[in-house]
């Protein structure tokens, strides 16, 4: 079986993570999406991959390359404009033979365990089926009115409550989907989307069916909600350190994991689920609390307490920070007695649009440089390649490229 995975758009959402990364490359438990969900696929045998790559195209190219190392063949097909999930699915068309009984589309965005795609494998039926899961609270997303496991129709974001089934966005396909996508209208919105496709399907008698998961489906639509999905796929892993250095006096509680030629110092305290990348120094009397991931080539100075946060590659915090609730983009250098302040329950102004977010310390993009004795307020968003001198209180979101000096 063939696997079409969606993975052009940007995700302007989880700006500013995202001005120099797509959003399938934000990392989880240091790993990018994309890769749990290719992961997901080839331990179900899925291992014929096209992946549509649109946005900052080379950096998912440069990681996958052709699949060979992470079991799978990958074929990369460029959507030039990202005008929607079906037109994102017809640049395939070519690559899916009539001869293909069924294919899976799946989006690269979203969070998802092997048991996910089995479930849709197990309970496909009909000409089409969707996968879909249960939510109390389904704002902001696609839901499903069903009949039995008959879809009825797919309504998107719903002003008031007509279903509790979820539209994941994961399907199982027949070839003549792609006949039925070319007569799809543009929506309202500009884009060509696959939930319009269903509905003409639907409405013209074509058997769309859904199953339920209960495994693993979450989606990052946030750059906050990666904190909700790190402690998740940490608690997959068990403790491993047998390639790191840890040295007498340091003490490791519950699941953590070490990366090769990373060296934890005495006096260092760690409370799992936490995982360490390669090549990193967790200086001497390091606390490290649960839901912590820090990437490979990290440096972390003394008596620094991080918890529930996640530390991209090649960052640097220096001594006697407080990092909490908090996303630390690449090659970001932090001086000594740095502070996140966190507030529960808070809206958050992204792009014009205020957004809420349950907790929330600070997120920092990538190649930023913050002076000593600088408080990040709660939810202040810092974009990359900025320059924050010592001393600061940063009580606003700070553009790309600026300087407080």
């Amino acid at each position: 079986m063939k696997a079409i995975v969606l993975a052009a758009g940007e995700g302007r959402r989880c700006r500013p993570l995202t001005l120099t990364r797509s959003k399938v490359m934000l990392p989880v438990a240091n790993k990018p999406i994309l890769e749990h969900v290719i992961n997901a696929l080839a331990k179900n045998d899925v291992k014929d991959i096209i992946l549509i790559v649109g946005y900052e195209k080379e950096r998912i190219m440069d990681y996958f390359e052709d699949g060979i190392d992470f079991g799978v063949k990958i074929h990369y097909i460029e959507q030039k404009a990202q005008i929607g999930t079906a037109h994102a699915i017809l640049q395939a068309r070519k690559e899916i033979s009539t001869d293909d009984q069924a294919f899976l589309v799946v989006n690269g965005d979203n969070i998802i365990e092997p048991e996910t795609i089995s479930d849709l494998i197990k309970g496909a039926n009909g000409d089409a089926t969707i996968l879909a899961c249960k939510k109390e609270n389904v704002t902001g997303y696609g839901v499903i009115v069903a009949e039995g496991q008959r879809v009825k129709k797919i309504v998107e974001k719903p002003q008031s409550m007509v279903s509790h089934l979820i539209n994941t966005g994961i399907y199982l396909f027949k070839p003549q989907i792609f006949d039925l996508i070319e007569r799809t209208p543009l929506s309202t919105f500009g884009e060509y989307a696959i939930t319009d496709t269903l509905q003409i399907m639907i409405d013209e008698g074509m058997e769309v069916m859904m199953t339920n998961t209960y495994s693993d489906w979450l989606d990052a639509a946030f750059s906050w909600d990666l904190l909700k999905a790190n402690p998740i796929v940490l608690g997959e892993f068990e403790t491993d350190i047998k390639d790191g250095t840890v040295e007498e006096g340091a003490i490791i509680k519950g699941s953590v994991s070490i990366g090769k030629n990373t060296t934890v110092r005495s006096g260092c305290y760690i409370v799992g689920p936490v995982m360490i990348g390669d090549n990193c120094d967790i200086g001497p009397n390091t606390v490290i609390l649960p839901s912590t991931s820090v990437g490979n080539n990290v440096s972390i100075a003394s008596f620094t307490s991080i918890q529930n946060s996640i530390i991209m590659n090649d960052a640097r915090i220096s001594t006697h920070s407080t990092i909490s609730n908090s996303i630390i983009g690449s090659n970001t250098s932090v001086e000594s007695h740095f502070i996140t302040e966190e507030k529960e329950k808070m809206m958050i102004d992204i792009e014009g649009g205020l957004y809420f977010a349950d907790k929330l310390g600070t997120i920092i993009g990538d190649d930023t440089e913050i002076g000593s004795n600088v408080l990040v307020k709660a939810g202040m968003m810092i974009s990359p390649n900025c320059r924050v001198n010592s001393g600061k209180i940063i009580s606003e979101a700070l553009p790309v490229n600026s300087i407080v000096i």
